[in-house]
């Protein structure tokens, strides 16, 4: 029987900013699904490695007993193991494996040359461009130069990849078609709730504005809260609403540039330093379980066994854009995230998009924005065929982007797949 005692005002129940009270009854879907012995492992070497589950998941025989109110530790959801440790049930998702598009694809006739047949990507490019840039801190420029958007940037090579993947047989799916935001919120709208935001984490003299991106209060700031509550929660929040309720997409591609600090805002400078890596979710830190939807939302991903698909997906086309642009792998520093998999290019992390799309994602970090070299290529643009850019004769930094995810998803998805089944 599971038990979940009586419902909580989600007002009671401790959420993240703009979080969803967890509905925990969607893990009845899961029930004897996953040995004990699956789920511990999962849960000490990729999920929660460094600990702090142990105050809301109680392990007891073939059951967990997992805390479905943190605010008030009594009331319990009760998950049943698989009996005798033997997984005979597997879970039922609105996305397929690999394994179930290729058997699809070898009972039906195709036409030739269409290796992705039957697969549903969804599109997302990251950020926003545009007037929203700045404010996103996804923007800079240097002397004269055209400014570099990473929004404008990611949009470039989703536009490249669509139709080559559609005439691989592929339907392709957008999160984000055009410059701007998916969700219609705006911060404006968000003033009350970031003076919450604000106040829960100890800030009560929080002043309204700041004065520029250089402002060292501007994080203490009623503006600056509202603003990333828009730009980098309530539009990720509407992006996978997007996702899991209408889109259903064999698996997500967030695509994204990265940047190194680049110091003064208004002087920004160029580094040394360019490199690639692939994230994966995973890695929630005892701070973040502490919030009942982020535990809810682990649980579901764990249990819906994503990370069987998303790891190798993220080793194949991680493996593809390595070959491609020569970059070394990133190194966290930090323990924001841990090498998970075979591949030096794959990290564990619990980003917001990673964690609420359900379904695989490969959320791709290529390039240093701000080192010489791709700093250089942005400035070139995109064109076709090869030039010397940067001492190199190359392709435009945007098809050499798509062209590689483009590969790394023929390894993954085709035939004759490179990438486990």
């Amino acid at each position: 029987m599971v038990l979940l005692l009586e419902a909580t005002p989600a007002s009671a129940q401790r959420v993240s900013p703009l979080g969803d009270r967890p509905a925990w009854s969607e893990l009845d879907a899961f029930q004897e699904t996953m040995s004990r012995a699956e789920f511990e492992r999962l849960l000490r070497e990729l999920y929660a490695p460094t600990g702090g589950w142990e105050a809301y998941i109680q392990i007891d025989g073939d059951r967990a007993w997992l805390v479905a109110d943190s605010r008030n530790p009594d009331k319990l959801y009760e998950l049943r193991f698989a009996a005798n440790g033997i997984a005979e049930k597997r879970p039922q998702n609105f996305w397929r494996t690999r394994a179930k598009l290729r058997e699809s694809r070898s009972k039906a006739a195709r036409p030739s040359g269409r290796t992705l047949d039957g697969l549903r990507v969804a599109l997302d490019p990251g950020h926003l461009g545009g007037e929203w840039a700045r404010m996103e801190e996804r923007w800079f420029q240097i002397g004269d130069a055209a400014p570099v958007k990473e929004g404008e940037m990611t949009l470039a090579v989703a536009n490249l990849i669509a139709p080559r993947l559609e005439a691989l047989g592929a339907t392709v799916l957008w999160v984000r078609r055009e410059i701007g935001p998916v969700t219609s919120t705006r911060p404006d709208k968000m003033i009350d709730t970031a003076r919450g935001a604000l106040a829960e984490r100890g800030v009560t003299d929080a002043k309204d504005t700041y004065a520029s991106p250089a402002d060292p209060e501007r994080e203490q700031s009623v503006q600056w809260e509202a603003e990333r509550l828009f730009y980098r929660i309530s539009e990720i929040r509407a992006r996978a609403r997007l996702v899991n309720d209408g889109l259903h997409p064999d698996v997500t591609l967030c695509l994204h540039f990265n940047a190194e600090a680049w110091g003064d805002p208004a002087k920004p400078a160029l580094v040394e330093k360019n490199h690639l890596h692939m994230l994966v979710s995973g890695n929630y830190g005892a701070t973040e379980l502490r919030y009942d939807d982020v535990r809810f939302e682990m649980l579901l991903r764990l249990l819906s066994r994503v990370h069987e698909e998303e790891i190798p997906l993220a080793e194949v086309v991680g493996g593809s854009l390595a070959a491609a642009t020569g970059l070394p792998p990133y190194e966290y520093t930090d323990n924001h995230a841990i090498r998970v998999g075979s591949s030096a290019y794959v990290w564990a992390r619990n980003l917001l998009a990673n964690r609420l799309y359900r379904c695989p994602v490969i959320y791709c970090e290529p390039y240093v924005m701000n080192s010489p070299e791709v700093f250089a290529r942005v400035q070139a643009g995109d064109y076709e065929g090869l030039r010397e850019v940067a001492g190199k004769t190359r392709p435009s930094i945007v098809r050499e982007y798509a062209d590689a995810v483009i590969a790394g998803l023929l390894s993954a998805y085709g035939e004759s797949a490179g990438g486990r089944p």
